[in-house]
């Protein structure tokens, strides 16, 4: 993605129970990671993000690294600090909430243990 560090997220189908495997941008803090359901600015969430809202367990990879994390939505100052680390590392992201009318959600990624 131009260059880009991209993480590779694994999900479990909400409906389906199948493994999805989705390529995203690579936001962290050292320790955790964020990942926006922007899906380009469309009016609708991607399906990876109902997914982690039906079972929050998943397994995220990080170049040859794989562990696994429980995802939480952010709101609030805690959202905003993790939307300006997405925008810092892909500009992109501000032009997709121009181009739609819903709240891009961002979750962070816990470590587990």
């Amino acid at each position: 993605m131009q260059g880009r560090p991209v993480i590779i997220l694994t999900t479990t189908g909400a409906k389906s129970g199948k493994i999805r495997k989705t390529p995203l941008m690579r936001i962290t803090d050292g320790t955790r990671y964020a990942i926006v359901a922007s899906q380009g600015g469309a009016p609708t969430n991607p399906f990876w993000f109902h997914n982690i809202m039906a079972d929050p367990h998943i397994s995220l990879q990080d170049g040859a690294v794989v562990r696994d994390y429980i995802a939480r939505r952010v709101e609030g100052l805690e959202r905003e600090k993790w939307w300006s680390m997405a925008v810092e590392t892909w500009p992109d992201y501000e032009e997709y909430r121009k181009r739609t009318d819903r709240d891009i959600p961002v979750l962070v990624l816990e470590p587990l243990s």
